[in-house]
C-alpha cells in the first residue's frame, strides 16, 4: 500500500468516527452541550497557540481558552432554562476586562495586537459555537418549557458535509474556473454550485422528513425553509472555509493542526461552521420571521 493509499485510509477512519462521534453528542441535550463545551475549548487553545507564534504575539491561552468555554456553557444554561438572570455572563464580562487591563502590567511589545488577537478568539471561535445552543433549545413563550430540537443543529453540519462532498466530486469533474484563486486556487465555481445544488435537495428531503405528521402550527420550517437554511450553510460555510484559509495563510501554515489525522486540526475541520451557525441564526430569527 503507497502512502497515498494508507492517508486515504487514515482519513476515511477518521472522518466515519468523527462523524459518529457528531451524531451521537446530538443524541441528547446534555451530550450536545459538553461535545461542543469541549470542541470549544480545544479550537481556542488551538488557535491561541498558533497566533502566539506569530510576530511577538502572546495571548494569555489559559484565560482565553477558559472565558470561551465558560462563556459557551452561560449561553447553555440560559438557553436550557437553567438561569434567568443575567449574572450568569458577568464572569465573562470580568474575565474580558482583564484581559484587557493585565496588557497595562505585561509590557508586551505589541499590546493592541494582543488584545485584538485574544478578542478575535471570542469573536471566531466562542461565540459562534454558543450560537448553536440558540439553534438547539426553544423556550415557550411563558418562559415554562424549553425543548431540545436535535435536528435543526446536526442539519447545519449535514448541510455542511454534503456542500463539502459536493463541491470536491463537482469540483473534480468540471472544475475550470477558479473561485478564489488568491487565497484558495484548489475552489473552483463549478465545485461550490454543485455542492449547493446537492445541499438543496438533502434540506429538501430533510424538511420533507421533518413534516411528516406534524401539525402546521407547530411547524418551525416548511420544506422551501429547509432548502432556504440549506442555501444559508453552503454559502456562509464556504466563507467560513475561505477566511480559516485566509488565517492560515497569513500565519504561513498548512494546517491549523494534527490531532485528526488526515484532517489537520480544530480549525480546519469547524471552520466552515464558525460561519454558517451565525448565519443560520440570523435566518431562523429575522428572514423567517419576515
Amino acid at each position: 500500500m503507497t502512502d497515498k493509499q494508507k492517508n486515504l485510509v487514515v482519513r476515511f477512519i477518521t472522518g466515519v468516527l468523527f462523524v459518529a462521534v457528531m451524531v451521537a453528542g446530538f443524541m441528547s441535550p446534555r451530550a450536545m452541550v459538553a461535545l461542543f463545551a469541549l470542541i470549544t475549548g480545544m479550537t481556542i487553545w488551538e488557535y491561541t497557540g498558533l497566533v502566539n507564534t506569530w510576530n511577538e504575539i502572546r495571548v494569555n491561552r489559559m484565560i482565553s481558552t477558559v472565558a470561551g468555554v465558560y462563556f459557551f456553557l452561560a449561553v447553555a444554561a440560559w438557553r436550557m432554562g437553567m438561569v434567568h438572570n443575567f449574572i450568569i455572563f458577568i464572569p465573562y464580562l470580568l474575565t474580558i476586562v482583564y484581559l484587557f487591563i493585565s496588557e497595562l502590567y505585561l509590557k508586551q511589545n505589541n499590546p493592541i495586537n494582543d488584545w485584538a488577537y485574544t478578542m478575535l478568539g471570542q469573536m471566531y471561535i466562542a461565540l459562534p459555537f454558543a450560537m448553536l445552543n440558540v439553534v438547539a433549545f426553544e423556550m415557550s413563550n411563558d418562559g415554562q418549557t424549553v425543548t431540545y430540537d436535535m435536528l435543526l443543529p446536526l442539519s447545519i453540519f449535514v448541510f455542511l458535509w454534503t456542500n463539502d462532498t459536493g463541491a470536491y466530486c463537482s469540483g473534480s469533474l468540471f472544475g475550470k474556473h477558479k473561485l478564489f484563486p488568491r487565497i484558495s486556487p484548489a475552489k473552483s465555481w463549478e465545485g461550490s454550485i454543485g455542492g449547493g445544488i446537492l445541499v438543496i435537495i438533502v434540506a429538501a428531503a430533510i424538511g420533507y422528513y421533518a413534516n411528516q405528521g406534524v401539525a402546521e402550527e407547530n411547524i418551525r420550517l416548511s420544506i422551501v425553509g429547509w432548502m432556504g437554511l440549506g442555501i444559508i450553510v453552503a454559502i456562509f460555510g464556504t466563507w467560513g472555509d475561505l477566511v480559516e484559509s485566509l488565517f492560515k495563510r497569513t500565519l504561513g501554515i498548512k494546517d491549523s493542526g494534527n490531532i485528526l489525522p488526515g484532517h489537520g486540526g480544530m480549525l480546519d475541520r469547524f471552520d466552515s461552521s464558525l460561519l454558517a451557525i451565525p448565519a443560520a441564526v440570523i435566518y431562523l430569527y429575522t428572514i423567517q420571521l419576515i
